[in-house]
C-alpha cells in the first residue's frame, strides 16, 4: 500500500468540508436569480458596508498591537533561562483556552456589568461605577483577552528554541543587554512575531461573538455583517460575496506577512 493512500481520508474530508463549501460560496456570490452578476460585490461598495470593514480592520489592528505589546514581554519572560517554573506558567496560560470561547466571553460580561465585580471594586475604593459594558473598549478588551495566548505561544516557541550561545557571544563582544536584545533576540524572534500577528489579526477581523456580547450589538464587525446576511436577512448571495471579500483580505494579509518573513510558517509553529 502506498503511503499516499493514508492521506485519502484527509483528502476526502477537505473535499467535502472545504472545497465544496467554497465552490457553493462562489456560486452564490456571482449569481442572482440564476444569472451571473457582480451586483453583490457592487453592493459592498456602499459607505455603510465599507465603514463596517474599516472599523473591523481598525479594531483588529488595535487588538493585534496590544497583544504584541503585552505578549512579547510575557513570552520573553517565560523563555528566560532564569525562569525555573516556565512550564507551570505556560500551563496556566493554556488552561483558560480549554474552556469554550463563548463561556470565557460570558464570564467577562459578569465582571464588566454595572453590578459586576470590577464596578463593585471601583465603588469600594471611592471611584464609583463606570460604564464598562457595551462600549468599544469592552469589545477591544474581549478581543485582547481571547487572542492574547495566540500571540504569546508562537513567540515563546521560537525564543525557547533559539541558540543562547549567540546572546553570550554578543555579550562577550561588549554588547549591553539592550543591544543584545535589538541585534540578536528580536531578529531571532521575528518568525514567532509574524506567526502571532497572523493568528491574532485574522480571527479578530472575522469574530462576531465578542462584539455582540460585550458590545451589545452596538458595534457591528465584519463577521457580524456576514452572519446577519445568512441567518437574519437570508441574503445568501450578498453574504457569500462578503465571505469571498474576507477570504481575499486574509490571503492578502498572509502574502504580506510571508513577504516579511518567508520562514514564519515553519519557524513560528506553536504546537
Amino acid at each position: 500500500m502506498k503511503r499516499s493512500s493514508f492521506a485519502a481520508p484527509y483528502g476526502l474530508w477537505m473535499l467535502v468540508f472545504t472545497v465544496v463549501p467554497v465552490f457553493i460560496i462562489v456560486f452564490y456570490a456571482f449569481s442572482v436569480s440564476g444569472g451571473v452578476t457582480l451586483d453583490n460585490f457592487r453592493l459592498f461598495l456602499e459607505p455603510e458596508f465599507v465603514g463596517i470593514l474599516t472599523f473591523s480592520l481598525w479594531l483588529a489592528f488595535l487588538c493585534t498591537l496590544l497583544c504584541l505589546l503585552f505578549g512579547y514581554p510575557c513570552a520573553l519572560f517565560l523563555a528566560s533561562r532564569d525562569m525555573k517554573r516556565a512550564t507551570m506558567l505556560v500551563v496556566l496560560f493554556v488552561i483558560p483556552m480549554w474552556m469554550n470561547f463563548l463561556l470565557r466571553t460570558y464570564a467577562w460580561m459578569t465582571l464588566l456589568e454595572d453590578t459586576g465585580l470590577i464596578n463593585r471594586f471601583l465603588e469600594w475604593i471611592g471611584i464609583g461605577r463606570q460604564r464598562l459594558m457595551y462600549t468599544e473598549n469592552a469589545v477591544l478588551f474581549g478581543l485582547v483577552y481571547n487572542f492574547l495566548p495566540f500571540m504569546i505561544f508562537p513567540i515563546y516557541s521560537v525564543l525557547v528554541r533559539s541558540d543562547r550561545n549567540l546572546e553570550e557571544a554578543a555579550q562577550d563582544l561588549g554588547a549591553n543587554s539592550w543591544l543584545v536584545f535589538l541585534r540578536v533576540t528580536l531578529p531571532l524572534s521575528l518568525p514567532g512575531v509574524v506567526s502571532g500577528v497572523s493568528m491574532v489579526f485574522m480571527p479578530a477581523v472575522t469574530t462576531f461573538v465578542i462584539p455582540r456580547l460585550l458590545g451589545g450589538g452596538s458595534f457591528m464587525m465584519f463577521g457580524d455583517l456576514i452572519e446577519n446576511q445568512f441567518l437574519t436577512t437570508g441574503d445568501w448571495n450578498f453574504g457569500s460575496a462578503l465571505s469571498l471579500i474576507m477570504m481575499a483580505l486574509i490571503f492578502i494579509s498572509l502574502g504580506i506577512l510571508h513577504r516579511f518573513n518567508p520562514d514564519a510558517e515553519s519557524n513560528g509553529a506553536v504546537w
